[in-house]
C-alpha cells in the first residue's frame, strides 16, 4: 500500500497536456469556434452545442475552455476598481465585506450581460459550464505574479484559476491569462489566446501561481513555500508557449562574483535553434542584446552558462527568438 501511494503521488505531480498527446483537439476547437456567437443566457444549450459531438472528457473540457478564452473579455477597469477598493478597506473588515458582496454582483452581471469579467468570473464560468458537462472542476483562489505585480501588495490573494479532473487526475489551467492581454495604459483588452495555460505542468505553473490551499499546487512530492514563490523569477506568457519546466535559477535576485558561472536550465516544449537564445541585459544605463557564453540542448533540455565580466547590477531578460521568457537580477561584485 505504501508503494502504491508513492506511485500515485509521483504520477499525479506531472499531470499536464502531454498526457493527452494522442488526442487531436481540432474538433473541440472547431466546436468552440462554431458557437462563437452564442451567449451565456442559455448555458445548458451552449454546453450541449459545444460538447455533444465530442467523445472524451478532455475534448469536452477543451471546447468549453476554448469558448471562454475566445469570447469572454478581461475588464481591466473593473480589476483596477476592485484593487483600489480592497486597498482602501483592507483595515476595515465590515466595509471590506460589504464591498466584496457588492462587487461580486457587479462581476457576474457584467459576465452574463456583457461577457466581460475578471479572473474570478473566468474561473466561475469555466466551472459552471464544466459542471453542465458533468465534469469535476474547481475554482482555485490564490496569488498570481506577473512583471506588473508589486510583491508588497500580494495580500490578500489577487488571482483565481481552475483545476479540472480528467481520467481521475487533476490538471491546472488559467483561462484569464490564456484569453489575452489588457493594455495597462489604454485599458483596452485584446484577445490573444495562449495555449500554454491549458493543462500546464504544475512545476512551471507554481512559479507564478500560488494557491491558498497548497494541495492545489499538485506537487505532492515536495513542498513549495510562499517565500519561494515570492522570490522566484518573473515568468512571462511566452514561457508557457516555449517551456515545460523552469529549473534554474530558482530565485530572481542573485548575488555573485565577477566571472562566477551562472547556470540557467529549462525543459522545452518544442525544438528550438540555439541561435535564437539570447539575453537582453540592462545595466542601468543601456540595454544590450548578448549571446550567452555557453548554450547547449540535450533532447528537450536547454542549458545556459554565463559569466559577468564587470561589477554592477544587471537586469537580465531571457529571449527565445522574439519571445521574452523570464527575468532575473544579478548583483556582481
Amino acid at each position: 500500500m505504501k508503494y502504491l501511494l508513492l506511485f500515485i503521488v509521483v504520477f499525479q505531480s506531472h499531470a499536464q497536456l502531454s498526457d493527452f498527446e494522442y488526442i487531436n483537439f481540432s474538433k473541440a476547437d472547431q466546436m468552440a469556434s462554431l458557437c462563437k456567437n452564442e451567449g451565456l443566457d442559455n448555458m445548458p444549450k451552449l454546453v450541449y452545442n459545444l460538447t455533444s459531438s465530442l467523445d472524451t472528457d478532455v475534448e469536452r473540457f477543451r471546447a468549453i475552455y476554448m469558448w471562454v478564452c475566445h469570447n469572454i473579455a478581461n475588464d481591466y477597469n473593473l480589476y483596477l476598481k476592485n484593487k483600489r477598493k480592497r486597498s482602501k478597506y483592507q483595515n476595515d473588515s465590515i466595509k471590506l465585506k460589504a464591498w466584496n458582496d457588492r462587487f461580486k454582483k457587479d462581476v457576474f452581471r457584467k459576465l452574463l450581460k456583457q461577457e466581460r469579467t475578471i479572473c474570478t468570473g473566468y474561473a466561475y464560468i469555466v466551472q459552471e459550464l464544466s459542471k453542465l458537462a458533468n465534469l469535476d472542476c474547481e475554482i482555485i483562489h490564490g496569488y498570481g505574479k506577473t512583471s506588473m505585480t508589486t510583491i508588497d501588495e500580494l495580500d490578500p490573494p489577487n488571482h483565481s484559476w481552475n483545476a479540472i479532473k480528467l481520467n481521475a487526475k487533476w490538471y491546472l489551467c488559467d483561462p484569464t491569462w490564456a484569453a489575452g492581454i489588457p493594455d495597462t495604459e489604454t485599458k483596452i483588452f485584446r484577445f490573444d489566446y495562449n495555449d500554454g495555460y491549458f493543462l500546464s505542468n504544475p512545476e512551471l505553473f507554481i512559479i507564478n501561481h500560488y494557491p491558498k490551499d497548497q494541495k492545489w499546487t499538485l506537487l505532492y512530492s515536495e513542498l513549495h513555500s510562499f517565500d519561494e514563490f515570492l522570490n522566484a523569477p518573473i515568468l512571462y506568457g511566452e514561457a508557457y508557449i516555449n517551456l515545460i519546466e523552469h529549473e534554474a535559477p530558482k530565485q530572481m535576485h542573485q548575488s555573485l562574483h565577477k566571472k562566477e558561472k551562472v547556470i540557467f536550465k529549462y525543459e522545452l516544449r518544442k525544438t528550438i535553434d540555439l541561435k535564437n537564445v539570447s539575453f537582453l541585459v540592462d545595466d542601468g544605463h543601456s540595454n544590450k542584446k548578448i549571446i550567452p557564453n555557453v548554450v547547449t540542448i540535450d533532447k528537450q533540455s536547454l542549458l545556459i552558462e554565463h559569466q559577468f565580466e564587470s561589477n554592477g547590477f544587471y537586469d537580465v531578460h531571457l529571449y527565445i527568438g522574439d519571445d521574452i521568457i523570464s527575468t532575473y537580477t544579478f548583483g556582481v561584485k
